[in-house]
C-alpha cells in the first residue's frame, strides 16, 4: 500500500535536496550527478502518490469562474454541467489534477491582474490540500498579438509576425522576458508560446500572424530567442504545434487537416523552428491535431502517433522535455476515437500533459482503466509524472511557497517601464508596403482625418475596438478625426456613408481585416480612392490584404489590431517614427498566385 500521508513539508524536504542547484531559473543544465540526485528525490515523491494522484498530474483542464472557491452562479452552473463539480477547488480535489489552464472570455477566469493573483492563490491552496500536496503548474496561451488572454492591466506586446517583421532577436527575447516576468508575478509558470509553425500558406485560417513568418531558419531564430526570453525568467516556454501547422487551409479546431509535405519538405520547412527550440532548451512542446503522411503513413493525428512523437520528436530531434497535447476538445483529434480513448492513445504515443479534455471524468477514468488493465504500464505513467515534476521543480514550485503577493503584482504587471519597452519594440515592426507620390508621412497641413473600415475587437476586451482606439491615438497626435467603423463586410449604405464622410477631409485612413477576393472591403477601398482624397490603407491583421487592393497609393501593415500595434502604426503615419518593419512573408499577386507581388524582406522607409 502506498503512503498517502505525504505532507507539504515532506515534499519540500525531498525537493530541496537539489533545489539550490536547479530550481528557480528555467533552462539551467544540471550536471549528470545533480540530475540523478534530483530525479531520486522526485521519484520518492512519486512513490508516495496514489495511482489516481499520478494520473491526475497529467491533466490540465479548464474551469469556469474568477474564483477557485466562490465563482458566480452562472459559472458554478457551467462547471456542474461540463465538469461535474461546482468549483475549480472541487475539480482539483476530485481528479488530483497537476495543473489548470486559464482563459478569458468564455471561461471567465480573467478580469484583471489582482483578480488573477487571487485565483492563483485559490488554485494553489486547493492543490496543497490534496493527500499529495503538490502545487499546480498553471498554464495560459499568452502569445501576444492576435492571441492574448490577459489584456487589461498587463503589458501588451507585438505578436509573432510583428516581431518577425522587426527582425530583431533581441526584441523577441525581451518580449518573452517581459511577458514571462508578468506571468510569473501572477503565478503562471507555463506559457503555451511561442508558435513555431512556419506560415507558408496565406490561406491558413488558424496560424497566420501567430507565426514569425515564412522563412524556416529566420522563424527558428525568433522561436529560440523567445524560448530563451521566457525561460530566463522562470517561465516554461512551449513550442507549438509539432510537427508543424503552417501549411494548412483548415483549422484543426473544426477538422483534421492534412500536411502534404514530403519528408524532404518537412525537414526543410517545418522542422527548423522546432530544432532551434530544442537547441535553445525549450522545456515543453505542444502537438498538432493533424495528419502528416510523410511522417506517419497510418494517418493517425500527430497527437496520437508514436512514429511522430517517439520516433521523430524524441528519437530524431532528441527532445527530452514535456510533450503536451493541443486541446483535446478540438475536432482534429476526435474524428476517429471517443473521448475515453483519445487520452489513452496520446499517452501511448508519448504525450505527458493532457490539455483541456472535453469531459474530464471520461478522460480521467479512461486513463485509469487503461492503467489498471495493463494497457498503460505504471512505469510509463511515472515517466510522464517525473517529467512534469521536473518542470515544477525547475520553476520553484517544489522549493518554496506557490502563493502570490499582491504587492508584487502591482509592482510588476503592466509596469510603466514594460509598456515603454513594448512601444519601442512595436515601433520597429510597422511595415510600409506602398508609398506612391510620397503620400506618407502626412504633411503638417493634413490635420482633418477620416478613420474608417474594419474594427475588430481587442482579443481580451470586446468593448474596445480598433477604429475608436485608432481615432483616439490620432487625436493625441494633434489630428481632428472622425471615426466610422464599417466592419469586415460593409453594406452598400455604409460604403456610401464613408464616401460622403471622406469629402472635405485632408486624408482617409482605411483599415482592413482579412480581405478576400469577394470581400466588400475591396469595394469600400475602391470607392474611397475615387474621391481623390489621399487614402492610407492599414491592414490591421494579415499582410496579404494588399494583394486584393489595386490602386492603393499608401499601404501599411500592423500585423495586429491591439493598442500597442495601432499606436505604432499611427506614429508612422503621422511621421513621428520611421517605418522599419520588413515583410516576414512573401505576398503573391491575387490575379496570379504563382507570381510574387512583394517579396519577403520588402519594406519601405521614408527615405526610399
Amino acid at each position: 500500500m502506498q503512503d498517502r500521508s505525504l505532507t507539504r513539508r515532506t515534499i519540500l524536504a525531498s525537493a530541496t535536496v537539489v533545489a539550490a542547484g536547479v530550481t528557480g531559473v528555467v533552462g539551467v543544465t544540471a550536471t549528470p550527478a545533480l540530475a540523478h540526485n534530483r530525479d531520486a528525490s522526485l521519484k520518492k515523491i512519486i512513490d508516495g502518490m496514489s495511482l489516481e494522484a499520478k494520473i491526475g498530474q497529467l491533466f490540465v483542464p479548464y474551469f469556469y469562474g474568477t474564483s477557485a472557491t466562490n465563482p458566480s452562479a452562472d459559472d458554478r452552473e457551467d462547471n456542474l454541467r461540463e465538469l461535474g463539480v461546482a468549483t475549480a477547488a472541487e475539480l482539483i480535489a476530485k481528479y488530483h489534477v497537476g495543473g489548470v489552464i486559464y482563459f478569458s472570455g468564455w471561461a471567465n477566469n480573467i478580469q484583471n491582474p489582482r483578480q488573477v493573483a487571487e485565483l492563483t492563490n485559490g488554485v494553489q491552496k486547493a492543490s496543497l490540500g490534496l493527500p499529495t500536496p503538490i502545487p499546480s503548474l498553471i498554464s495560459i496561451d499568452q502569445e501576444h498579438g492576435a492571441n492574448v488572454r490577459i489584456g487589461s492591466g498587463a503589458t501588451q506586446l507585438p505578436g509573432a509576425m510583428a516581431l518577425g517583421a522587426g527582425r530583431s532577436l533581441s526584441d523577441a527575447r525581451t518580449a518573452g522576458q517581459i511577458s514571462g516576468i508578468e506571468l510569473a508575478a501572477l503565478g503562471i509558470h507555463q506559457n503555451f508560446a511561442p508558435v513555431a509553425d512556419v506560415n507558408v500558406n496565406p490561406q491558413n485560417p488558424i496560424i497566420n500572424v501567430r507565426s514569425f513568418g515564412a522563412d524556416p531558419e529566420a522563424a527558428g531564430r525568433m522561436v529560440a530567442a523567445q524560448v530563451k526570453g521566457y525561460q530566463s525568467v522562470g517561465v516554461v516556454a512551449c513550442a507549438k504545434h509539432f510537427p508543424g501547422h503552417g501549411d494548412t487551409a483548415q483549422d484543426s479546431h473544426t477538422g483534421l487537416p492534412v500536411i502534404t509535405h514530403t519528408r524532404e519538405e518537412w525537414d526543410r520547412i517545418d522542422a527548423p523552428p522546432f530544432r532551434a527550440a530544442i537547441a535553445a532548451g525549450v522545456d515543453s512542446i505542444m502537438t498538432a491535431h493533424l495528419q502528416v503522411p510523410a511522417l506517419d503513413d497510418s494517418n493517425e493525428p500527430a497527437t496520437l502517433s508514436p512514429k511522430i512523437l517517439q520516433g521523430v520528436l524524441r528519437g530524431e530531434l532528441g527532445f527530452k522535455g514535456v510533450i503536451v497535447t493541443d486541446a483535446l476538445n478540438m475536432t482534429g483529434v476526435r474524428t476517429k476515437y471517443g473521448d475515453d480513448r483519445v487520452p489513452v492513445l496520446a499517452l501511448k504515443a508519448g504525450v505527458d500533459q493532457l490539455l483541456f479534455p472535453p469531459n474530464i471524468d471520461v478522460a480521467f477514468n479512461g486513463v485509469l482503466a487503461a492503467v489498471r488493465s495493463g494497457e498503460i504500464t505504471v512505469a510509463r505513467l511515472e515517466e510522464s509524472v517525473l517529467r512534469i515534476l521536473r518542470l515544477k521543480e525547475k520553476v520553484g514550485l517544489l522549493s518554496g511557497s506557490p502563493y502570490i503577493s499582491q504587492k508584487e503584482v502591482d509592482r510588476v504587471v503592466g509596469a510603466r517601464k514594460h509598456q515603454a519597452i513594448a512601444a519601442r519594440i512595436a515601433d520597429r515592426t510597422t511595415t510600409l508596403l506602398v508609398n506612391k507620390g510620397e503620400t506618407l508621412p502626412l504633411r503638417r497641413k493634413q490635420k482633418k482625418l477620416l478613420v474608417v473600415g474594419a474594427s475588430p475587437a481587442f482579443p481580451t476586451d470586446a468593448a474596445r475596438t480598433s477604429i475608436p482606439e485608432l481615432t483616439k491615438v490620432f487625436g493625441e497626435l494633434g489630428y481632428t478625426t472622425t471615426a466610422l467603423a464599417t466592419g469586415r463586410a460593409p453594406t452598400a449604405a455604409q460604403v456610401d456613408e464613408a464616401v460622403a464622410a471622406a469629402y472635405g477631409r485632408d486624408a482617409v485612413v482605411v483599415t482592413t481585416d482579412n480581405v478576400g477576393p469577394t470581400s466588400a472591403q475591396r469595394t469600400l477601398v475602391a470607392r474611397l480612392l475615387e474621391t481623390g482624397v489621399p487614402v492610407i490603407h492599414l491592414a490591421v491583421r494579415n499582410p496579404y490584404d494588399i494583394a486584393q487592393l489595386p490602386g492603393v497609393r499608401a499601404s501599411l501593415v500592423s500585423y495586429c489590431w491591439t493598442e500597442v500595434e495601432l499606436r505604432a502604426a499611427a506614429r508612422v503615419i503621422a511621421g513621428r517614427t520611421e517605418p522599419r518593419g520588413k515583410l516576414p512573408v512573401p505576398i503573391q499577386r491575387a490575379d496570379d498566385p504563382t507570381k510574387v507581388l512583394f517579396r519577403s524582406g520588402h519594406g519601405l522607409s521614408y527615405d526610399d
